[in-house]
């Protein structure tokens, strides 16, 4: 794959594959993706090749209909829950009211994956209901060089082709408003 295509793996790709782990996803389980962006909608193909039934929740219409034509198993807005009990939510939203969507979708001794630099808040939520059965929430801060080996690997032999927009670097403003206004499984790359 040539440099402009392998970028947005670089950063998208790579830390959402390192949610996964994080998360602790095992082949064949229910997970929830909260926010479909770039990075979601990335790690959609390597849930789908793991034979896990993935379900969406997200707030953008243009991001539920194309969780659909990736194949989700199931797809929602941010305030509607999936049908089944989770093993494993990743969030993709700085909101902490997302993490509490997604611990609300746990079943008991599920994980939560917080793939968020930062959170505007975290709101109060029931310990009885939503943290006790042993459930978790953790938070990925980083990827390692394996998680970068690794899942450019899995993207290999999975044929992931995220799409790109090249700008040259006169046009590095457009390049930002085309950041901004982010189609799902899109990045846009800066080339001298």
């Amino acid at each position: 794959m040539d440099d402009i295509h392998v970028a947005p793996l670089l950063c998208a790709g790579i830390i959402g594959f390192r949610s996964l782990r994080v998360a602790g996803v095992e082949h064949g389980e229910r997970v929830g993706l909260f926010g479909f962006g770039s990075s979601a909608s990335l790690a959609i193909a390597v849930l789908q090749s793991w034979k896990c039934d993935v379900y969406v929740a997200t707030r953008g219409e243009s991001h539920r209909q194309l969780a659909v034509s990736l194949g989700a198993t199931w797809v929602g807005t941010e305030n509607d829950k999936p049908p089944v009990a989770l093993d494993r939510a990743v969030t993709f939203a700085p909101s902490g009211k997302v993490v509490v969507s997604a611990l609300a979708s746990l079943r008991k001794g599920g994980v939560v994956a917080v793939n968020a630099i930062h959170l505007d808040h975290m709101p109060e939520f029931d310990y009885d209901t939503l943290l006790w059965g042993e459930r978790q929430i953790r938070s990925v801060a980083n990827m390692t060089r394996q998680d970068a080996r690794d899942f450019l690997q899995v993207a290999h032999d999975l044929h992931i082709r995220p799409q790109v927009q090249a700008f040259s670097l006169e046009h590095a403003n457009e390049a930002l408003m085309s950041v901004k206004e982010e189609t799902a499984h899109g990045s846009a790359v800066i080339v001298p």
